[in-house]
């Protein structure tokens, strides 16, 4: 009978296991990782769902590698059933649910988490943007931090009811950033996730996620490109409901204010207080020869305000990421 050989020693830094190398694994799992992760927030889509997601995949064959997080958001009709089947026939796409309604821009939120890339894109389920465009985009993105595909170009079209309150809100943003944005709201564009993650406990769950991580890029000095694209009518039914949206747009308009250049809009309301103060007081000297509680009390309330804008820009500036 032959000896039995000895098995091989083990020596400092050898695989735990034989045969595998952990270098190796590390290079097929960076080598696997895809070059883009598109977020697809779906909510009752189910007419336009299908052609989205085939429209995506066409585009994006273009680019290196991808995949498509489509995070179905409680929908009451098809979407899911119908992502499920798409599944099939797309090997790159993943459906995430949720158990209910949550909101765009949680949806957004899940899908980040769920993303495999670094570099994000997003895109509406509703057929509304020129996805043909999406790897123009990601290509672009290498060189900033966030490239929106801005609705600019030569074939764009609003409905009537969401012109007027965005004529309103675009102009107060540009002031509120103190530069011209072209549009301020696209759901359309490509960013860097770790950029986005400074931001997550500021963005909304509803709609204003873009208009919020818009803002908060310019005014954190982020290198933001935003390039001209069409936009097209949508497919299905809207999802605006006017006097709730009316209300939310008064809500964007005093949360992105105060929140991210408090003292820029309370300087006007500290100006008129100092300018009331002043002529009170000049009449309470020139004319009544004696100083009334009118005065001290302006005179009281210009200084509270100034102080407080004074504070919440300083607490500003100290929590820009």
């Amino acid at each position: 009978m032959h000896p039995k050989p000895e098995a091989p020693a083990m020596t400092l830094g050898s695989p735990a296991r034989p045969g595998r190398d952990p270098h190796f694994e590390n290079n097929v799992n960076l080598k696997s990782t895809p070059a883009v992760s598109v977020l697809v927030p779906c909510y009752n889509e189910e007419n336009a769902i299908d052609e989205t997601i085939q429209k995506l995949a066409g585009a994006l064959a273009t680019l290196e590698s991808y995949e498509i997080v489509a995070i179905e958001d409680g929908s009451v009709d098809r979407t899911l059933a119908r992502l499920q089947m798409l599944k099939e026939a797309f090997p790159q796409l993943r459906v995430v649910p949720h158990d209910r309604n949550r909101g765009y821009g949680a949806a957004l939120k899940t899908g980040m988490r769920h993303a495999e890339s670094e570099m994000i894109a997003i895109i509406d389920a509703d057929g509304t943007y020129p996805i043909h465009d999406l790897p123009r985009l990601v290509k672009m993105a290498a060189d900033y931090d966030m490239v929106v595909g801005a609705r600019t170009g030569n074939n764009v079209t609003y409905s009537t009811l969401r012109k007027i309150p965005k004529f309103f809100l675009h102009r107060w943003i540009n002031w509120i950033v103190n530069m011209k944005v072209p549009d301020i709201n696209s759901g359309m564009r490509v960013f860097r996730k770790n950029m986005a993650q400074k931001f997550v406990r500021i963005l909304p769950n509803g709609f204003s996620f873009t208009i919020t991580i818009t803002i908060s890029s310019l005014r954190n000095n982020y290198r933001v490109h935003f390039e001209p694209i069409d936009y097209y009518q949508r497919k299905g039914n809207s999802k605006i409901h006017p006097i709730k949206d009316t209300l939310r747009f008064v809500q964007i308009i005093g949360r992105t204010g105060m929140y991210f250049a408090p003292l820029r809009i309370l300087a006007p309301l500290i100006v008129a207080l100092l300018l009331a103060s002043v002529a009170s007081l000049a009449y309470d000297t020139f004319i009544l020869r004696d100083l009334t509680e009118k005065s001290l009390v302006l005179l009281t309330m210009s200084l509270n305000v100034g102080i407080f804008a004074v504070l919440a820009d300083m607490i500003d500036k100290r929590s820009n990421v």
